[in-house]
């Protein structure tokens, strides 16, 4: 092609003036040429491997049917269940309350708002006796999750007119955020305005408690309320619905098995952009370090070579990892079963006209779906024990299941005391229940998809452009029934080195941006707060800071509040945080160490002891506060200390100086990134 510009490039000026601009032959090879490249474009295109998370559930976009109503219509149901689910929780709700209007003389679907045009929820009202079921979870501080977002600015730019639409929401949150359930809330709000008829009262399912419980509680009660709305009964039919059938594939192409990750290692050169959820980049680790001194926890630094993918960041924003379940738990599974995990097979929908024909990607092995796809280590649900028991031959054992399962208070304490707070997982249950024993396609039917972790990033792209930091600390502890349970991400994170038996370790990840961003006017003063880990965002943040300096930037006050258990053992990146005040990008480095003497002393202790400093950078300055962690207790402890502070210096009554926090909020002057 190169040659070819060359030589039409020169032809203008050799040509006499009186000649045509292109002769007959020019036109030929112009023509050719421009067919060669084209062809050469297409088959390139098919030629190139496509990434194992674009191939997961989504059909082609041009098969794909954007109209919810016609799917309807065309296979019968008449109850839609859409979800809005960053971890997978509320997508399991879904499907749940999709598989109970079986029950019920009905026919529902589960639905990602994200795949369909939400604009044809007008058209509900077209199908007899039909209902939109919204199972609703908030991300961060009242956000909508990633595939309800389009759903959320429709209902918010939309005048869409809903008479005649039935619907109900059960919203998913937790109570130590300031926005509690502030997405279901909006949907269920929006929807009557909009003119939709609310059948049944808005569920509140809290994550602090039991969100499960929640769920199972509201269900309860909602499906008598629908049957009494719609003249129906329930059918009686009590037994297990399966909604994917097994196959076992005898004869297959090795090279069309999916593997997981580490199957994708090989197409490693391969990755194409954009880097998403469905499609990870597989980012090598150049660098994973032990953090603390001392003491009985691993806290680690893992840096991730992000060099060639386009992928760009912010300070404040997430990394999303995804990890692989320990081979250990995998193994025992297959061996209580008594099943050869490297049986390749298929799980598929029993319904042809499903948007998901597999719960994960097929044909692959048990081993892969148990350690790559499906989630292992938590608690199972309810609704997995009430499916399982079928398969226990002890009546006592089979007994208990049905009871966890039910909604009885002697169930609900049961289940709480024998598997949540005992944390047992669904290893510890089989073991735990000898006459326990499922056939494993449908137990990989039933447990939750293994869900990508979210890390704040510990460094500044302005510093470090092709390189991602995370600081974790590596989850291990005993249970009541003195089992060690370790966290899934954490654990295979701290054995991932630059180095992996002569190949380069890598990690699977993309990136979730954040609206944890440092103030748009450089020289406004910062007051940070992040003991432990949380301290990772501030590391970026006074990174960043330090690179404004050096740009000639006015830069105002950059105040660190940081705590940690001991000066000796896990005071994290403490030599960097004195070279930054040594600097006087950091103008304070406030360290409380809760356990170096009688009385523990933590972060809002310190912010008291500097509380006039404090007032007069939030009150004058015009400070921007930041603090990240534990949202359960530090969170709520810090929030606290500002208010009295304001109480004592502003004059303010205790309401007075909540109302003040909650405007500095709303001015994004007090943001939070906090996990509990």
């Amino acid at each position: 092609m190169a040659d070819a510009q060359a030589e039409t490039s020169t032809q203008p000026e050799l040509m006499d003036e009186q000649e045509p601009l292109l002769s007959n032959l020019d036109i030929f090879l112009f023509s050719l040429i421009a067919g060669l490249l084209i062809y050469w474009l297409i088959f390139r295109k098919k030629a190139e491997p496509i990434p194992e998370f674009k191939k997961l559930d989504a059909p082609a976009p041009t098969a794909r049917e954007t109209s919810f109503i016609e799917k309807m219509k065309k296979t019968g149901r008449n109850i839609v269940v859409f979800y809005g689910s960053q971890t997978g929780t509320a997508e399991e709700f879904a499907n749940r309350l999709s598989k109970d209007a079986q029950r019920y003389g009905m026919k529902g679907m589960a639905a990602d708002p994200e795949e369909y045009d939400m604009g044809e929820l007008s058209r509900l009202s077209e199908i007899d006796n039909s209902l939109a079921i919204f199972c609703m979870a908030t991300y961060g501080e009242g956000d909508p999750t990633d595939n309800a977002q389009d759903f959320y600015d429709w209902l918010q730019e939309g005048d869409a007119e809903l008479g005649g639409i039935k619907y109900t929401v059960f919203a998913l949150g937790n109570k130590t955020y300031e926005h509690y359930n502030a997405m279901g809330k909006y949907v269920d709000k929006r929807l009557a305005e909009l003119g939709a008829q609310r059948i049944f009262d808005l569920g509140m399912g809290d994550d602090d408690g039991n969100l499960e419980e929640d769920f199972v509680s509201w269900r309860e009660q909602f499906w008598p309320a629908v049957c009494e709305h719609f003249g129906v009964e329930a059918t009686g039919e009590e037994s297990s619905i399966r909604q994917y059938e097994l196959k076992v594939h005898e004869d297959v192409n090795m090279n069309k098995v999916y593997t997981g990750e580490l199957g994708r290692l090989k197409s490693f050169e391969n990755q194409k952009p954009p880097f998403d959820a469905k499609n990870p980049f597989l980012a090598p680790v150049t660098l994973n370090r032990k953090l603390n001194k001392g003491g009985d926890r691993h806290l680690m630094h893992l840096e991730l070579d992000i060099t060639g993918s386009k992928i760009r960041y912010e300070s404040g924003d997430h990394v999303a990892v995804y990890p692989i379940n320990d081979s250990a738990i995998v193994n025992k599974i297959g061996e209580i079963l008594g099943v050869d995990l490297d049986t390749v097979i298929s799980l598929n929908n029993l319904d042809e006209e499903s948007n998901k024909k597999h719960p994960f990607p097929c044909p692959t092995t048990y081993r892969t779906a148990l350690s790559h796809y499906l989630d292992v280590t938590n608690p199972p649900r309810t609704n997995v024990l009430y499916e399982l028991a079928q398969y226990a031959t002890d009546p006592k054992e089979q007994e208990n299941m049905r009871k966890m399962a039910s909604s009885s208070p002697e169930g609900k304490a049961l289940y709480q005391s024998w598997v949540l707070d005992s944390c047992r997982n669904i290893l510890a249950i089989l073991e735990d229940f000898p006459s326990l024993r499922p056939p494993i396609d449908h137990l990989c039917e039933l447990l939750p998809r293994l869900q990508a972790r979210y890390y704040s990033i510990a460094s500044s792209s302005k510093v470090h452009p092709n390189s991602i930091h995370i600081c974790a600390v590596v989850v291990e502890y005993q249970t009541k029934t003195g089992r060690t349970n370790k966290g899934v991400a954490t654990h295979w994170l701290k054995n991932k080195m630059p180095t992996d038996n002569g190949h380069k370790a890598t990690v699977p990840m993309y990136i979730r941006k954040s609206q944890f961003r440092l103030p748009f006017k450089a020289s406004n003063p910062v007051i940070m707060i992040g003991p432990g880990t949380g301290i990772a965002p501030f590391m970026g943040f006074i990174q960043e800071r330090a690179w404004l300096k050096e740009q000639g930037k006015e830069v105002g006050e950059t105040a660190l509040y940081f705590g940690c258990r001991h000066k000796n053992e896990d005071y994290l990146y403490q030599e960097e945080l004195e070279e930054f005040e040594k600097q006087g990008v950091l103008t304070q480095l406030n360290v409380a160490f809760s356990r170096d003497q009688e009385h523990k002393v933590y972060v809002q202790h310190l912010l008291k002891e500097k509380k006039e400093d404090i007032w007069k950078k939030i009150h004058t300055d015009n400070a921007h506060i930041y603090i990240c962690g534990d949202a359960r207790n530090m969170a709520r402890d810090v929030q606290a200390a500002f208010c009295d502070i304001a109480q004592e210096l502003g004059g303010m009554t205790s309401t007075q100086a909540t109302e003040y926090i909650k405007k500095l909020m709303t001015k994004g002057r007090y943001s939070q990134d906090v996990w509990s």
